[in-house]
Order: structure tokens, then sequence, then C-alpha cells
């Protein structure tokens, strides 16, 4: 049985949080999968234009975050992730709000991501009004070498 929490909080990050970042990845990314990034990744991309850091928390817990970066009118949802814990109880659905409002704020007409097929984050995406415009082949390698494809949403926000 899945419960919404009362109260996520949502605050917008910076590299003091990417401990906070990597521990969250590296419990919600399966290996097998290749889709973690690194704490150096995650550090160069912070560190360029138009990329922000959304933080969310539960009774001071941490819970899930997600990178985005603005270029011209259209946002890019590089990461999100939610701490295995914090899953099916809203923390997901909240920082995606929180992603596609900052995204209009900075100017945005649509969101686009990739998400590895077969990732049950593909659900939480077509419920908030993303459509599947693309298919990369066997984008994803795995630690065992074996390959995935991905595939791109996107949503127009305005």
């Amino acid at each position: 049985m899945s419960t919404t929490l009362n109260r996520i909080d949502l605050r917008s990050g910076g590299a003091a949080d990417l401990g906070t970042v990597d521990a969250i990845m590296q419990a919600a990314f399966d290996p097998r999968f290749g889709e973690a990034w690194t704490r150096s990744q995650c550090l160069g991309i912070l560190a360029m234009p138009g990329v922000w850091l959304t933080i969310a928390s539960v009774d001071g817990e941490a819970a899930g975050f997600a990178i985005a970066r603005i270029v011209a009118d259209e946002v890019e949802l590089l990461l999100l992730a939610t701490a295995p814990t914090m899953r099916r109880r809203g923390v997901g659905s909240a920082i995606l709000r929180s992603v596609m409002a900052d995204s209009l704020m900075r100017g945005a007409i649509s969101l686009h991501l990739e998400v590895r097929d077969g990732n049950g984050a593909i659900a939480l995406y077509s419920q908030s009004g993303f459509n599947k415009v693309g298919e990369r082949k066997r984008y994803y390698r795995g630690a065992d070498g074996q390959a995935f494809d991905a595939f791109t949403f996107r949503r127009e926000l305005a």
C-alpha cells in the first residue's frame, strides 16, 4: 500500500548537496543499468549556466532530487531520483511539479527527458503529461556490458 506524505519540502540545492545527491542516486539507481552519474559529473553539470538542483526532504530526511537545465526555451530533466524508502509516496511527483514550475519561471515552453526502457518512472512521466517522442537503441550500458534502450519524452509547458 502506498501512502502520500503530508509534507514534502523542496528547496534549491548546490555543490554542497552532492553528498546527499550521491547517496540517493546510489540507492535509487540499479547499477545493472548504468544510469547513475558520478559525483564529478554532477559537480561539472552544476557549474554550467542554466542548471539547477532541486532537493526534496521529508521530516528532515533527504527524499529525492532533480537536476535540470534550460537552453533557450527548452528544459531538459537530466536526473530525477527518489530514495527507495520514499517511493510511491508523492515525492517524485512533487519534484517533477517543482521542475515544471521552475521551468516556466525561467521562460521554458517545453520540458524533455530520457529514461531507460522498463524504468518504473515512465508511469510518472506519462501521468504527468509527457509523450514519448523517440527512442535511442542500446543507449544505456550496464555494468555487465548489457545494452538497454532509452526513450525520449517531451511535455509542452506553455
